[in-house]
């Protein structure tokens, strides 16, 4: 038996995967070299600790989610992104995936967690940011249910399309009337799309002056024509600041998911036309062409 165990730690340990083991009472009770490498505190540090107690040292944002689904459930297959503070203070982006651990009974018997580095991941274009806290977060919440709706879409569950929308007077309001000018008709803005979604369609923050909506149209024509609703929507938007009524329109890229296509390939794909509705003069619906 304990060469079985000594064997599973080697193999553990040969990992390019940050890799932890918790018991069944959530006491941990394995951290890999390469956990030890991406967080810098060793396996002594670690080990005996309660999976709560190693989250509040370690994890910066996304700690409530990973500790439910350690608890209680696994997460997608490509991860949930969370950042993690390092021993030196500074902080890494990592995916972590969990799942739950059971003999040959099916009884619990405990859980792990597999984690990496996010930086040379498939990494996922984004719009424009200010390193709004605001922004980053949002941008961790559609990243994770992005992964969910492309992984359900490559088993055939449902059709995925991407609208990339960006504000065609960002910028402007922001120089002239000043950034919570701007942020609050953004704030409007979101509203006022998200009352053109249905109900299974979900919208969020992607970048600085940009939005990202999720959507279950059959087809790259019809998610163009439901582009073409919320940019009439747009420009209902009732948008004072200091008595100046101020007009709204936006530029979107319409992207419907191929089978075959990463993630990124798929966003680039709505970043592109989305920039191709901005060359047009803004106010403008672009189609993304099919990948290669």
């Amino acid at each position: 038996m304990a060469d079985r165990v000594e064997l599973l730690g080697s193999a553990l340990d040969s990992l390019s995967e940050g890799a932890a083991l918790a018991d069944v009472g959530g006491g941990m009770v394995f951290w890999n070299r390469a956990a030890e490498q991406i967080t810098g505190y060793q396996s002594g540090e670690v080990v005996c600790r309660q999976v709560r107690q190693l989250l509040e040292l370690l994890v910066v944002g996304g700690a409530s989610k990973w500790v439910r689904a350690t608890a209680i459930g696994t997460s997608n297959d490509r991860g949930s992104m969370v950042r993690i503070r390092h021993a030196l203070g500074y902080e890494v982006p990592v995916r972590a995936r969990v799942m739950i651990l059971r003999d040959g009974m099916g009884t619990r018997i405990g859980s792990g967690v597999l984690f990496h580095s996010a930086d040379n991941v498939d990494a996922l274009p984004h719009g424009e940011s200010n390193d709004d806290a605001k922004i980053a977060e949002s941008q961790t919440q559609l990243e994770d249910r992005l992964a969910r709706l492309h992984e359900a879409f490559h088993r055939g569950e449902l059709p995925l399309g991407i609208l990339w929308i960006t504000v065609d007077q960002g910028a402007e309001l922001r120089r002239s009337h000043g950034s919570r000018a701007c942020e609050s008709m953004l704030e409007a803005l979101e509203r006022t799309l998200a009352s053109g979604l249905k109900p299974t369609e979900e919208i969020g923050r992607w970048g600085e002056d940009e939005f990202l909506v999720m959507s279950h149209e059959g087809n790259a024509a019809a998610l163009a024509d439901h582009a073409q609703i919320l940019a009439g929507l747009s420009r209902t938007t009732n948008f004072r600041w200091w008595g100046d009524r101020i007009s709204l329109t936006v530029s979107i890229g319409a992207a419907q998911a191929q089978h075959g296509e990463t993630l990124s390939a798929l966003l680039e794909r709505a970043q592109a036309a989305m920039q191709a509705s901005i060359h047009a003069g803004g106010n403008h619906i672009s189609r993304a062409q099919g990948k290669a």
